[in-house]
């Protein structure tokens, strides 16, 4: 994989290995064509997973190579990175306050954003769309990072990335097609909604390695900016939604089990 990637454009490499990530979240609402729930336990463990896979790769894959490489560039080590990380959390805070959404499991008029009378289906996919934005745009920053000749930024660390990413993503496709199945939707529209909500991932890495293909400088601020996001709908979306029932323990588990995951492999591939 990694011979394959490194023969291409950092574009398509960042191209496809969002649409790599979009594939995992699909194949998760996939598991919706074969059941029409999903054990509660099982749904806040991986969720907790993916909460761990995104906190470690915000450190190990964004935040630590924005550090370091805002210090070779003979800057304030630690002004860029704290930038960009307060950038992106308010990025997405933006978007949590304008964009209409609604949270897996919560009740319609616990609905986000501005008021709207879209379909509670609209909601919940719009819900998972918004936080999948920064993950696309963490995997195309990093790519972008290696095109640019980065010594920060490695092509195996760029893989990485992608594939912590598509392994949280699994859960999340079927986090947003049971409900919907649950509320009456045949299996195939379930599972259409469950992938539609990461087709964004493609766009925002492809977004992601041209800005900082053209604006180098940028780097830093970039992938701190990531970061800053992904903690952002972790901390806002993800961690609360595994503490809504009894299993808060297992779910604490599987965050624990995603961060080491994500740690091991952004070392050993980075």
């Amino acid at each position: 994989m990694l011979g394959y990637l490194s023969g291409l454009s950092p574009v398509l490499q960042a191209f496809w290995a969002t649409l790599f990530t979009w594939l995992v979240t699909a194949l998760g609402a996939a598991t919706v064509l074969f059941f029409k729930s999903i054990n509660r336990k099982i749904l806040d463990v991986m969720l907790g997973f993916a909460g761990g896979v995104m906190v470690a790769a915000s450190f190990w894959s964004l935040l630590a190579p924005s550090i370091d490489m805002s210090e070779r560039m003979g800057n304030i080590p630690w002004l860029a990175p704290a930038i960009g990380f307060a950038a992106g959390a308010l990025f997405i805070f933006m978007l949590d306050k304008l964009l209409p959404h609604l949270h897996i499991n919560f009740d319609r008029s616990r609905s986000e954003g501005l008021e709207t009378k879209w379909h509670r289906t609209t909601l919940l996919v719009l819900a998972i769309t918004l936080h999948n934005i920064p993950e696309g745009l963490a995997v195309g920053v990093l790519f972008g990072g290696v095109a640019a000749g980065m010594p920060e930024a490695s092509i195996g660390g760029a893989v990485a990335l992608a594939i912590g990413i598509g392994l949280q993503n699994f859960p999340e496709g079927f986090a947003v097609s049971m409900p919907l199945r649950r509320q009456g939707l045949s299996r195939t529209r379930s599972f259409w909604y469950g992938q539609l909500s990461a087709v964004v991932e493609p766009i925002a890495g492809v977004i992601g390695a041209v800005a900082v293909i053209h604006m180098q400088s940028f780097l830093p601020y970039a992938l701190a900016f990531a970061a800053g996001a992904m903690i952002y709908v972790v901390v806002e979306e993800v961690i609360p939604e595994t503490q809504q029932d009894k299993y808060t323990d297992l779910a604490t588990l599987g965050f624990i089990g995603g961060f080491i995951v994500m740690m091991v492999l952004d070392v050993a591939l980075g």
